[in-house]
């Protein structure tokens, strides 16, 4: 078997063997049906707004960075109350955002897009370690089991990375994400927040390549629910240059995360059908506007609704309190003002059920 090293890159193996063509097709099946999905719903915004945090919450936890979706909803309605968690948690989603606007424009993933994607997380403009990478060591016996390579080599590793992400290559782009993914976290070019910006490389890298059209797969509640396979099998690579696992166990996660998904944007879907049809029905002041904003904000407020209606904060207000009383939302105080809870909405967010980890 073949020495491992970053500088060999991609790896000159057969990585598409059987096994991984097999899971290739399940993978690429639950995808394009996600991305069928997706498309039943008029606003993308929706998906990408409500998606992106319960994202940036479970790639956070990765990193044991922990918070609730309740604390995230209140940073967005209130900011300067938030616990520094919470708002660090937040810069993840703003990471998103930026990663995807850049990527949809020019169509392309560069060392751009990714530092300017880490800034965000991070709040810095620090770029590229320039010190040696954090080691990784057994626990139990204190060896060393992975040391990054030196500050010098990483503008070099990084530059060959972005020429590999838009080199034609016979190899799936499923493949291609798995190799990427790998690679940048081996790289580790940066000082923090490498686990968090190469989670969402894998969502970019998956819009630039058209399997989504939106970044709306996030496979880090995969990832958190097996984290210690998920580091066995990074592991295993460096180790044995054994690749097939660590395949195998990235297109499962694209699968798993593909299907559930699905079903989560099915439930989203009919919960907006169900909320147009009664605000039309009981309301006046029906619009498309109005169900965009409590479903883009499952946590609202009148200064949002201002902003995406265009009224008056009085309208707004008057609009909000209605739906209140008729049990369309919840009203809540925090500090001195009041929020809207989409409740039927929250409670698809919140309470997911864990990935299957059965047969898909």
């Amino acid at each position: 078997m073949s020495t491992y090293s970053l500088a060999d890159f991609p790896p000159a193996l057969n990585l598409e063997t059987e096994a991984v063509l097999r899971a290739l097709v399940l993978a690429h099946r639950h995808l394009a049906e996600l991305k069928g999905v997706a498309r039943t719903i008029p606003n993308e915004g929706l998906l990408i707004s409500t998606l992106s945090l319960q994202e940036a919450q479970s790639s956070s936890e990765i990193e044991n960075i922990i918070t609730t979706q309740d604390a995230l909803y209140k940073y967005q309605i209130q900011p300067q109350r938030a616990d520094p968690v919470s708002k660090e948690v937040a810069h993840y989603v703003e990471g998103v955002d930026i990663g995807f606007r850049q990527v949809r424009q020019h169509g392309l993933l560069t060392l751009n897009t990714i530092l300017a994607v880490q800034s965000a997380l991070e709040g810095n403009d620090a770029g590229f370690r320039k010190t040696p990478g954090r080691v990784l060591k057994n626990e139990q016996s204190g060896e060393v089991v992975y040391e990054p390579p030196s500050p010098e080599q990483v503008p070099e590793l990084m530059s060959a990375l972005e020429q590999f992400v838009h080199d034609e290559s016979e190899l799936d782009p499923l493949v291609r994400m798995a190799l990427v993914h790998h690679q940048f976290e081996s790289i580790h070019p940066f000082y923090d927040g490498n686990g968090r910006t190469g989670r969402i490389i894998n969502i970019l890298y998956l819009v630039k390549e058209g399997l989504l059209d939106t970044p709306i797969l996030y496979l880090s509640r995969y990832i958190s629910q097996t984290k210690t396979t998920y580091y066995q099998v990074l592991q295993q690579v460096r180790d044995h240059n054994e690749w097939e696992q660590w395949l195998l166990y990235m297109l499962r996660g694209v699968a798993l995360t593909a299907r559930h998904t699905t079903w989560l944007v099915e439930g989203i879907s009919a919960l907006l059908q169900r909320h147009k049809q009664r605000i039309r029905s009981d309301y006046k002041f029906y619009s498309q506007d109005l169900i965009n904003n409590i479903f883009r904000h499952p946590y609202t407020k009148v200064a949002f609704l201002e902003r995406d209606l265009g009224v008056s904060r009085a309208t707004a207000t008057r609009y909000l309190d209605a739906l209140a009383k008729g049990g369309v939302l919840q009203k809540h105080k925090l500090g001195r003002e009041n929020y809207y809870i989409n409740q039927a909405l929250v409670n698809l967010l919140f309470d997911l059920p864990d990935l299957d980890d059965g047969e898909i």
